[in-house]
């Protein structure tokens, strides 16, 4: 028989909001917690995030002609050190498949590079050769196609020889095993951790009564190579994988109470926001304006919409937006909401408003 424990606090759902870099920047609000594991997972996540996340890389390169890393090389502006901390930058996507046949083995990519003489004149003397002259494989997102690998300044053909290898965290030169190494082939330090940025923030937030619950804020910013939202999921994954080596000790185990109904009570008080008028609101007159106009008559209406429908009404930007959603979220409500557990959708929402008006009206008299 089982232990059992009182119910926890759990997020019913995460809050997605991207950033001004698109896939590859989000911020993540994961709300109510218990209070203190925002910071437990708000660490746990970050920490898995930045060292444990695989992507590829660049592991070798062999430019034909070239015999070291310190040598200068005839007919390019900058010496061999240089494209080696050129092509360190290099950022490659592949999500290798489970059913792939050795999707994760070293790839070897061989390409001419030949720079012609109409190239250099179009240039004025010279040609930058960039990441999609020297990379051309099928299987590989090239994420900064157009970064500079080295500059041209007399016609050449060389081959250029990488080697491509998936892994995690920062690998030094010197700890790269390359298999079949060949004379002048270079190892290159990799970057492999393909997150940039991981920022995290816990505030308090509201439930019932309450105001020490934890609301976990994650800001995530990749490189491409992953985006925002997988880098989230992955991490995850790698999180739940761990802790599960610890479910061998599992000595008794333990059951959570049930989460209650929804007293009436609480539901009243999330009705009662949602059925006051926008007039009724602080906002700006640009913004009320902007929303009468849409014929958004009350916060349900407002916040049943999404954040990408908001944008598209007339002489709305993104400073009402930014607006509206701090006046949202000091009511603990966003934009997008899923209110079905109330019978409310995009539909009947004027309609369940006035309703739930009539009914308070009856109660009172």
């Amino acid at each position: 028989m089982g232990i059992r424990y009182g119910k926890f606090e759990l997020p019913t759902s995460i809050k997605v909001e991207e950033g001004e870099e698109g896939t590859f920047s989000a911020r993540f609000i994961a709300e109510p917690l218990e209070k203190g594991f925002g910071h437990t997972l708000g660490n746990s996540m970050r920490r898995i995030m930045l060292n444990a996340l695989e992507a590829p890389a660049i592991i070798s390169v062999k430019i034909e002609g070239i015999s070291h890393e310190y040598m200068a090389v005839e007919g390019i502006s900058e010496d061999m050190t240089h494209i080696v901390l050129n092509l360190k930058g290099a950022l490659l996507r592949k999500l290798p498949l489970e059913d792939e046949q050795n999707s994760r083995g070293v790839k070897h990519l061989k390409k001419t590079v030949e720079v012609t003489q109409e190239m250099l004149d179009a240039g004025g003397g010279q040609y930058i050769v960039t990441m999609k002259d020297v990379i051309d494989d099928s299987n590989l997102e090239i994420v900064n196609p157009d970064a500079k690998v080295f500059t041209a300044s007399a016609t050449m053909t060389r081959r250029v020889d990488l080697k491509v290898a998936i892994g995690r965290g920062y690998v030094p030169s010197e700890r790269h095993i390359i298999e079949d190494k060949v004379n002048d082939e270079i190892a290159i330090d990799s970057i492999f951790s393909p997150v940039r940025i991981v920022n995290y923030f816990v505030e308090n937030t509201r439930v019932g009564r309450d105001t020490d619950f934890d609301r976990l804020v994650l800001e995530v910013q990749t490189d491409g190579r992953v985006t925002a939202q997988e880098a989230l999921s992955f991490a995850t994954q790698i999180g739940i994988m761990h802790f599960n080596v610890f479910e061998e000790l599992k000595f008794q185990k333990i059951t959570f109470e049930a989460e209650e109904d929804e007293a009436p009570s609480d539901r009243d008080v999330i009705m009662n926001k949602l059925c006051l008028r926008i007039n009724e609101i602080e906002l700006s007159v640009r913004s009320t304006n902007c929303l009468q106009q849409a014929n958004i008559e009350t916060i349900a209406e407002l916040v049943i919409m999404p954040e990408s429908d908001m944008l598209r009404f007339r002489n709305f930007g993104k400073k009402s937006l930014n607006e509206i959603k701090a006046k949202l979220d000091e009511m603990s409500l966003h934009l997008g909401m899923d209110l079905s557990k109330y019978g409310i959708n995009k539909d009947n929402v004027h309609d369940a408003m006035q309703e739930f008006q009539n009914e308070k009206l009856g109660k009172e008299v």
